[in-house]
């Protein structure tokens, strides 16, 4: 098979960094899709749909034919509730509420698509975190970090002192699942090992 140039449709730099400590080459191209969720749509659906959505929105800007497009979404769930972005500290805090002193799951879609064939693989991951102080909350939201991450916090920064249990893949809740990655590449030779 002829090599593929790899294109990381995403915006994130916390995905290129990861993407990039394996090894591999790719360009960057962030896609603008629409990250609604539908009513009664399960978590894993949704995130799934979602990488599925960024990697076709991204394939039409590409018209080489030896261009694979990997796409992923990261979204925070507990129960039947699915956490996105904190829209302001208000938000953030009554997220921050529910995971204080409770667990809840981080699921990151990652789809591969090439041509017309679309391969995804869905990393989930338990988090547990210990109770959560208001003046925390305060300090959090005044460092900046969390307010463009799912869940309100970033596992790899400030936040990582709020983990108490972690049972799955830390790469997945920082936002790609690097061994489901690894697989996914491999099927265009584009894997580390």
């Amino acid at each position: 098979m002829t090599k593929m140039k790899l294109v990381l449709a995403s915006a994130s730099p916390r995905r290129r960094e990861l993407l990039e400590s394996m090894g591999v080459s790719f360009d960057v191209h962030a896609t603008d899709t629409d990250e609604s969720r539908k009513p009664s749509e399960a978590a894993e659906d949704f995130v799934t749909r979602l990488a599925r959505d960024k990697a076709r929105a991204a394939q039409k800007i590409f018209s080489e034919s030896q261009v694979a497009i990997l796409a992923a979404d990261t979204i925070v769930v507990q129960g039947d509730t699915v956490f996105g972005k904190p829209l302001d500290f208000e938000h953030a805090q009554q997220i921050w509420q529910s995971l204080s002193g409770s667990k809840h799951q981080v699921m990151t879609a990652v789809a591969l698509l090439v041509h017309d064939k679309l391969s995804v693989k869905l990393g989930v991951t338990e988090v547990e975190f210990g109770l959560i102080s208001t003046e925390q909350m305060h300090a959090y939201w005044a460092s900046g970090e969390p307010q463009d991450k799912a869940g309100g916090y970033a596992i790899q920064g400030l936040a990582s002192a709020w983990v108490k249990l972690l049972h799955g893949s830390y790469s997945n809740v920082v936002g790609l699942p690097l061994r489901d990655v690894n697989e996914l590449l491999s099927t265009i030779d584009k894997n580390w090992l």
